[in-house]
């Protein structure tokens, strides 16, 4: 039992570094701009290159974890992690801070991919996973505002560079720590690698991922057509990437386009409430990172009762409250965005709400797609919800940023307080269109757990 804590703290804790990496850079970003001498074309490159690698690289890095080894891949992913990051924190140049993060991104994804498979390896589907899961949402609500604070302090007192170092130091403990406590035998049956399948995969989800974010339509078409030659030769060949038959899966579709659908209304919602408590409200950075602690509290004491609420409600019951209760946070938020409001007024209950359904969404939302992988699929599985999880994100932001956009009419705390409404209300109509596809989640049979797997957490 204390070989299975041990785990799941050390892949916890990662997935709050993997978090709050993605929040903290935003922060250090004008700081980066002043040293560095790049505008802002420039800049929004430093988040879109660690965006890209990531998203494009998830699904291959679960079917990798497979086959080479979960806890391989996990510990190599970290290790990248801290390799690019002492690169981005010498970086002397833009280009060369874009290449690092471009390399974050990849470790990240490999270590995401892997560290999700362990999770799913660790705890069998039932109670222990739901628990197991909680963990996971908290320590992500946690890491996105855990970044932004400590991205505007260390940024203040010893500079963007010191937010690379911490990456560094945290991802060299979780690597060494991960060779104690994670078990180095657990690996798919299956041999064999589809290296076709791969490179077309990645390459179009890499080219959707930079359509998205540098919004390039040839970008996109061409991502699209690399996906459709993926999906003919994933149909013909022996041993597929991801075998069409797990994609037949009712359940596992619908969760990873549900789990897709909160990503769109979620993410974008952390980036318009801080923006708008720093243009409209006048606060600092850092004041608007704490502005979302009341949020991020609240999913770290929501998140340990998911299990709880699942099983006295039902896996579908409890999702659909959850998209339900995003529904509502997400309306009463940008109905009381003001120009001339203050924290309290505006942001602070509405935050509250939010901060309960994230944990349900994202749990119900992850049991229902892993549900039915079995023990050689735990990585694809892994990769297929971190994947739809992250382009997601992308997409909503891409969205959510367009219709604020669009919709001020003029730089003006009026103007500014309009476009972050309609950009609310868009997410909450993601969210809407996610609580009516929920009630159609047809729950599959469990499946039995092997009893090795019960060895993860021991020490080697």
């Amino acid at each position: 039992m204390a070989g299975t804590r041990g785990a799941l703290g050390l892949l916890a804790a990662t997935q709050l570094l993997l978090i709050m990496d993605t929040a903290i850079i935003n922060v250090a970003l004008p700081s980066i701009g002043d040293d560095l001498g790049s505008g802002s074309a420039g800049l929004s490159w430093v988040a879109n290159a660690y965006l890209i690698t990531f998203g494009g690289l998830l699904l291959l890095g679960g079917r990798t974890a497979d086959l080479l080894g979960h806890r391989r891949l996990f510990v190599a992913g970290l290790a990248l992690l801290a390799a690019a990051s002492l690169a981005g924190g010498l970086a002397g140049s833009a280009g060369m801070l874009i290449a690092a993060r471009a390399a974050q991104g990849v470790g990240a994804a490999f270590a995401a991919a892997a560290a999700f498979a362990l999770l799913l390896i660790l705890f069998p589907d039932g109670p222990a996973r739901h628990k197991a899961l909680g963990a996971f949402a908290a320590m992500g609500g946690l890491g996105g505002v855990l970044g932004t604070v400590l991205g505007g302090v260390l940024t203040d007192l010893l500079g963007w560079r010191s937010t690379f170092w911490l990456n560094v130091a945290v991802a060299a403990l979780l690597g060494a720590l991960a060779l104690r406590l994670l078990d180095g035998s657990t690996r798919g049956t299956e041999r064999g690698f589809d290296l076709f399948g791969a490179l077309t995969a990645t390459g179009g989800l890499g080219l959707v991922a930079y359509a998205l974010v540098g919004r390039s339509l040839l970008a996109g078409a061409a991502g699209a057509a690399l996906l459709a030659v993926f999906a003919v030769l994933e149909a013909r060949i022996t041993r597929p990437l991801v075998p069409p038959a797990v994609l037949r899966r009712p359940a596992l579709r619908l969760a990873n386009c549900l789990s897709a659908l909160a990503q769109m209304a979620l993410f974008p919602m952390f980036f318009l409430v801080s923006l708008y408590l720093q243009s409209v409200l006048g606060e600092s950075p850092l004041v608007g990172g704490l502005g979302l602690l009341p949020l991020s509290l609240v999913v770290v004491a929501t998140a340990p009762q998911t299990g709880r609420v699942i099983a006295r409600l039902g896996l579908r019951a409890t999702m659909t409250l959850g998209f339900g209760l995003l529904l509502a946070g997400l309306v009463w938020l940008a109905l009381a965005l003001s120009a001339d409001g203050t924290f309290f007024t505006t942001v602070f209950a509405p935050s509250l709400l939010l901060g309960a359904a994230l944990p349900l969404v994202m749990v119900t939302t992850n049991v229902a797609a892993t549900a039915e992988a079995l023990p050689e699929e735990t990585g694809l599985a892994s990769g297929l919800i971190n994947t739809s999880q992250q382009f997601g994100s992308v997409l909503g932001l891409a969205v959510l940023v367009a219709v604020a956009t669009a919709r001020t009419g003029t730089a003006t705390p009026a103007g500014e307080t309009a476009g972050f409404q309609a950009a609310l209300l868009v997410g909450a109509a993601f969210a809407a269109l996610a609580a009516l596809l929920s009630v159609r989640l047809t729950l599959p049979a469990p499946v039995p757990a092997p009893p090795r797997q019960e060895r993860v957490g021991e020490p080697r």
